[in-house]
C-alpha cells in the first residue's frame, strides 16, 4: 500500500533566541521540520541572506525566529500557539532573558488570515486567563521572507547540549515544555 503524502502547514514564530524554540519544537508531535532564520525585517541589501551578525547588530530588523512544517492531522496551529506562549516570556518587548534587541523580540508571522485570526484569538486567550502578570506584546505580521539562518545554528541544541547557554537556557525550557504538555512531546 502506497504511503499518502502529508499536507504540511507552515508556522513561523519567534520568541528570543531561535536555539530555545527549535529545540521545544523539534519534540512537539505532528511537527516534521524546524528551521532556524530571520524573518519580519527589510529586504537585505545586495538580495542575500541576512546573517547573524547584521541581525544581532540590529542592521536588518529580523527577529531570530524558526520555520515549523507541522501535520495538521496531527497537530493544531492552535497548538503550535499554545506551545508557543507557554515556552517563553510573551510580555518582555524586545528581550528574552538576557538577551536583548529587537531580534528577540516576541513575534508570530502569520502566512494568511486564517493564522493571523487564530494568533489573535490564541493571544487574547492569554490574556483573558491573566496567565502572564504583565500585558503580552507580541507582535502579529504577515510574513513577508523567511530567511533560512547559517548551518551552525540548525539543530544547535542537539549539537551542543554541554555548551553552557545550551545547558542554562535552552534545556529548561525544553523541560519545561515536556513537563506542560507531555502529551504533544514526541
Amino acid at each position: 500500500m502506497k504511503k499518502e503524502n502529508k499536507k504540511l502547514e507552515t508556522a513561523v514564530l519567534g520568541g528570543g533566541c531561535f536555539w530555545c524554540l527549535e529545540a521545544v519544537y523539534l519534540h512537539v508531535r505532528g511537527v516534521e521540520s524546524v528551521v532556524s532564520g530571520y524573518a519580519g525585517g527589510h529586504p537585505p541589501t545586495g538580495g542575500e541572506n541576512p546573517t547573524y551578525e547584521e541581525v544581532s547588530a540590529g542592521e536588518t530588523g529580523h527577529a531570530e525566529v524558526i520555520k515549523i512544517g507541522f501535520d495538521p492531522q496531527e497537530i493544531s496551529y492552535e497548538d503550535i500557539l499554545h506551545v508557543f506562549f507557554s515556552v517563553h516570556d510573551p510580555t518582555t518587548l524586545n528581550r528574552q532573558g538576557s538577551d536583548v534587541g529587537t531580534q528577540y523580540r516576541s513575534i508570530i508571522l502569520y502566512a494568511d488570515e486564517q493564522q493571523r485570526n487564530t494568533a489573535e484569538l490564541v493571544r487574547n486567550e492569554f490574556t483573558d486567563q491573566k496567565v502572564y502578570e504583565n500585558p503580552i506584546v507580541t507582535e502579529l505580521v504577515p510574513l513577508d521572507k523567511f530567511y533560512p539562518a547559517e548551518e551552525y545554528h540548525q539543530r544547535y541544541f542537539e549539537k551542543n547540549p554541554d555548551k553552557a547557554y545550551c545547558q542554562l537556557v535552552v534545556a529548561p525550557k525544553l523541560s519545561k515544555f515536556k513537563k506542560k504538555f507531555e502529551k504533544l512531546y514526541k
